[in-house]
């Protein structure tokens, strides 16, 4: 430990109104002309819930970030920041897609490969999760999308089903905050690249899949005849390796402040900012820091378990912490069981309906219909639209609006079930399909926004943690349950309505009030 954190002063006194007598005619002068620029935003968390000194600084760091509002730098990073949305909605989807030309070709029991996939995101959520808290967000940003991308288009070359299962895993390993509090709804709508990377990923398997697999009645599945999935793969690594480029050397990405201020290396934060502000054409008020008392430390394995302590400082705290684990937790069994399973019940439901055919299949999968105009058809982007909408109504907030997109969820999974048609099913399958994009997207906003910022990579390693256990259940009940029955449906459907219904528990409301 060290006793040389350093703290803010001259843009503490507008930070904290308890010191009001104290400014000097510099400093009220100062906090004028701030006041002139942006409103005051208003805070999250109550004074004494957070680490005193580090409320004080964040309070500080909140104002700066605010008066300098949206600008050229915040619209990159959100670009750059959506191609990990889009890797994260892309390799988790893989193994649902190539799950029945893979099983023709290596003949195992389906449930195995979505078992490795979501060991690897397991190891991913955790390492990723607890080591950027430790290390920085900038390299895991980038080393993240690099590993996803490269064992994902390794993946493609598998000779065998451990190779491939390996290689997955491994890129599930890789799966794995300059916003003012006016802006913070762009967390929300940055769910339209969950969206793309679905629509991108759908548009490629449907051709690939579809006209490159074994037919249904050829006896043995060789390689030759069952390149589909493998060229799906090469391209998907392919593009994750050219968003990586682009982030990696396009795009000169800053360290978040605030997990430098809560480091104790304040002076480098400051400099952060004036970076940002002098890329965006302007300049920030913040000014020089001196050293305080503050114990800070070191990137060891007591510092993680300091960040975990800390989202568990105070019972309030405490339980906005389990609530959301358990909301993640429940959403990540719910969709794991649903997604990674549905080909089994769009082929039992197909042979029903007279039209089981690895096309109809497909497209009935990838929730797009190709019969005359695919783009009329494509209904996942305008979620984010909506997601964004939503989150911004008083009424609703993010606590209302994860609730009423969690039970319009759930309740579509539980039409699907009522399906006569194909036509039908897909329909069903639409629904699900919006209201679930605009439930992630309300869930991926606000658990980042409620944690507080030097504990966020832990807090957010946590929630994917739970993602991924309960992932990991689902393809272990697929093991021993009947497939063919519409269970996993109804036990998904109640699984995301419950989820919804805890997020009105949630003490603290994001909206409308700064990150800390």
């Amino acid at each position: 430990m060290t006793n040389d954190d350093t703290t803010f002063t001259q843009q503490q006194a507008f930070a904290n109104d308890k010191h009001d007598d104290e400014k000097s005619p510099r400093d009220v002068e100062k906090v004028s002309k701030a006041d002139s620029l942006s409103p005051s935003p208003s805070h999250l968390y109550e004074d004494g819930e957070l680490d005193p000194v580090y409320y004080e600084k964040t309070l500080v760091l909140n104002r700066a970030i605010q008066e300098l509002g949206m600008g050229k730098y915040q619209y990159w990073l959100f670009i750059v920041a959506g191609f990990g949305w889009f890797a994260d909605s892309v390799w988790p989807l893989i193994t649902g897609l190539i799950l029945t030309p893979v099983v023709d070709e290596f003949n195992f029991n389906p449930p195995f490969l979505s078992l490795a996939a979501n060991t690897g995101l397991l190891v991913g959520a955790i390492f990723w999760g607890l080591g950027c808290d430790i290390w920085g967000r900038r390299w895991c940003f980038n080393i993240t999308l690099f590993l996803a991308g490269a064992f994902g288009l390794a993946a493609g070359g598998s000779p065998n089903l451990i190779t491939l299962a390996s290689l997955l895993a491994v890129m599930g390993v890789g799966v794995g905050d300059l916003v003012p509090a006016s802006h913070q709804y762009f967390l929300t709508f940055m769910s339209v690249f969950w969206c793309l990377g679905q629509l991108l990923v759908n548009l490629l398997a449907w051709p690939l899949i579809a006209n490159f697999s074994c037919s249904f009645d050829s006896s043995t599945c060789q390689r030759k005849d069952n390149m589909g999935w493998r060229y799906l793969l090469f391209m998907l690594g392919g593009i994750t390796l050219l968003l990586w480029g682009a982030r990696f050397f396009l795009f000169k990405l800053l360290e978040s402040p605030r997990y430098l201020i809560g480091k104790g290396r304040d002076e480098e934060a400051v400099a952060v900012i004036h970076k940002v502000a002098q890329y965006n054409g302007k300049t920030s008020s913040l000014t020089k820091v001196v050293r305080s008392s503050t114990v800070v430390f070191k990137s060891n394995f007591l510092f993680q378990i300091q960040h975990i302590k800390a989202l568990f400082r105070t019972r309030k705290i405490a339980f906005s912490t389990s609530l959301l684990v358990s909301i993640w937790g429940l959403i990540g069994l719910a969709s794991t069981l649903y997604n990674n399973f549905l080909p089994f019940l769009l082929a039992s439901r197909g042979a029903h309906f007279g039209d089981s055919s690895l096309n109809i299949l497909i497209v009935i999968y990838s929730l797009l219909t190709v019969k005359s105009d695919v783009h009329s058809q494509v209904i996942g982007v305008p979620s984010a639209f909506v997601a964004t909408w939503l989150v911004q109504i008083p009424q609703l907030g993010r606590r209302g609006a994860l609730a009423a997109s969690a039970a319009a969820t759930g309740a579509f999974l539980f039409a699907t079930t009522t399906a006569r048609s194909s036509n039908a099913l897909l329909g069903w399958n639409c629904g699900y399909t919006f209201w679930s994009n605009i439930m992630y997207g309300i869930l991926y906003a606000i658990s980042p926004e409620i944690f507080p910022a030097k504990d966020r990579g832990t807090g957010n390693g946590l929630t994917a943690a739970a993602t991924r256990v309960f992932g990991l259940i689902a393809p272990i009940i697929a093991l021993y349950a009947n497939l063919d029955t519409a269970v996993p449906v109804w036990i998904s459907g109640a699984l995301i309505i419950f989820a919804g219904s805890l997020a009105l528990l949630l003490p603290y409301e994001p909206r409308g009030k700064a990150s800390m």
